[in-house]
């Protein structure tokens, strides 16, 4: 489960933190986006360190389509609708920009990334009113927008919704050349910050301000971020020998495809689902059978999955983490649509931190809330905590090890206690405590990735208890999992 992005390309290492510092900014994560906020500040004069808890690119950024494109599904026209043309405006053009900025970095430097400027389609197989009041609306934005029936999918459609002049690239060879440009410092995760005081298990940075781009905020409070977004994942396969298609293309419909090229490959991605929510598997085998209903005469070349964060009102958080804490700032919430977005991040909180003000600040700022826009969607997220603990604390499984296949893993009853457990091909049992140790809420067995899942924020950890994705700081309960390992081994 490697994407193409790291299957060609080994970006540079760097070095680990060795003592105290002080700076007058640090970056926490050194994904695309924290990458690209310290390029932007240093442009402007700073000298801002970034502080990765692994390696450059290890997050999400490797892990994406990258398609660089102000067309984030159906969105200008809510926008409008419900916040204004004014705020509907600073989005459109804050993306757009985004583009550019793109290009230029590129240029000015050469960046061999597979930069082409494509097209970008929202199409649908059933109904075309929706899609004609985005272009609409995009229109009124200022963003060339049209519609069409014409596409080269291979299989028909209503109607599709078309942006001009967007673009796509190959994001780790750009992030490659781009971070070379800034001081990082790799395998140095941050454990606590107090106010101007970060600490590391290598020193403490002490810096002016303080950036979190870690893709969701580890610290709870202030922020209350977790609140505030719940993390989704969806699911990619690359394929040689299927057609060159004339664009990017995200279907609306339930179950709806994207499609894009990258080189001699094609990317089918789909299968989207909330982190914790797929118990029964099948997201590659979804995707599988429609490569063989579209592309029958093509090989599988690779497959990966994707995490995104989403905010309830569709717009990232983008600028100061909370009105406690004037020296930090945040970059999260990104949707689907993270390499836009990082841009924007870099464009918005290096403006921020150099002028103190935006251009773009008000739509993205972490600080709004709107009833209108947020209060159902909010309730939800707080139905779906809720849950996610009362399941640890009072549902019972049925299941025992015995019933547990070999290659797959479940939730069940062993030694009187309800525990997570994963079978390899061999028999051996993986025991987990089920207890995230992010905010508590049960895990839940994620089949397509062998992974264990949090319903309630998408903290995820693998069949040891080690911790794959964020919020989580911490992998799961190692005494607790020796334990159940060494009864079952007397067991058997």
């Amino acid at each position: 489960m490697i994407s193409i992005w790291s299957n060609d390309t080994t970006i540079s290492s760097r070095e680990q933190l060795h003592g105290d510092i002080k700076v007058d900014v640090a970056i926490v994560g050194a994904g695309l986006a924290g990458v690209l906020i310290a390029y932007f500040l240093q442009k402007k004069g700073y000298n801002p360190v970034v502080l990765e808890a692994s390696h450059i690119g290890s997050g999400q950024t490797k892990n994406t389509t990258a398609k660089i494109t102000s067309q984030h599904n159906l969105i200008y026209d809510k926008l409008i609708s419900k916040i204004g043309i004014e705020k509907a405006k600073q989005y459109a053009d804050a993306n757009q920009k985004a583009i550019i900025e793109y290009g230029k970095i590129i240029n000015e430097f050469n960046i061999n990334c597979q930069f082409e400027n494509k097209s970008a389609y929202l199409y649908s197989t059933t109904e075309t009113e929706s899609l004609k009041k985005e272009a609409e609306a995009a229109s009124k934005l200022g963003i060339p927008a049209g519609f069409t029936v014409q596409t080269s999918l291979p299989f028909p459609v209503a109607g599709a919704m078309i942006f001009r002049d967007q673009a796509q690239f190959h994001p780790l060879k750009f992030l490659d050349a781009i971070s070379q440009k800034v001081n990082i410092f790799e395998n140095t995760a941050v454990k606590t910050i107090d106010k101007n005081n970060i600490k590391t298990d290598n020193g403490i940075v002490t810096a002016d301000y303080i950036v979190f781009a870690t893709h969701y905020p580890f610290i709870n409070i202030p922020g209350y971020y977790f609140l505030r977004m719940h993390q989704e994942r969806s699911y990619v396969l690359a394929l040689k020998n299927a057609v060159n298609i004339d664009g990017m293309y995200l279907g609306i419909d339930d179950n709806g495809l994207s499609f894009r090229n990258s080189g001699n490959y094609l990317l089918l991605g789909g299968g989207n689902h909330r982190v914790g929510e797929n118990n029964a598997g099948g997201k590659y085998e979804f995707l599988r059978q429609k490569v063989k209903n579209y592309y029958p005469n093509s090989k599988e070349i690779a497959y990966w999955s994707a995490q995104d964060c989403m905010t309830i009102d569709n717009v990232p958080y983008i600028g100061q983490y909370s009105s406690g804490t004037p020296n930090w700032f945040v970059a999260t919430g990104f949707q689907k649509w993270g390499m836009t977005s990082s841009m924007a991040s870099a464009i918005i909180i290096s403006d921020l931190i150099s002028c103190g003000k935006s251009e773009f600040e008000d739509v993205f700022a972490p600080s709004r809330f709107n009833p209108a826009a947020s209060l159902n969607i909010l309730f939800e997220e707080g139905k779906q905590a809720v849950k996610g603990l009362s399941k640890r604390i009072f549902y019972i499984p049925k299941e025992h090890l015995q019933n547990i296949d070999n290659s797959h893993g479940g939730v069940i009853e062993y030694n009187n206690q309800k525990v997570g457990v994963y079978k390899d091909d061999k028999g051996k049992a993986y025991f987990i405590d089920l207890k995230c140790t992010h905010l508590g809420c049960q895990l839940e067995w994620n089949p397509d990735e062998k992974s264990w899942d949090c319903p309630c924020h998408g903290s995820r950890f693998d069949i040891r208890g080690n911790i794959i994705d964020n919020p989580a700081q911490a992998s799961l309960n190692n005494k607790f999992r020796m334990k159940n390992q060494d009864a079952q081994e007397k067991e058997l």
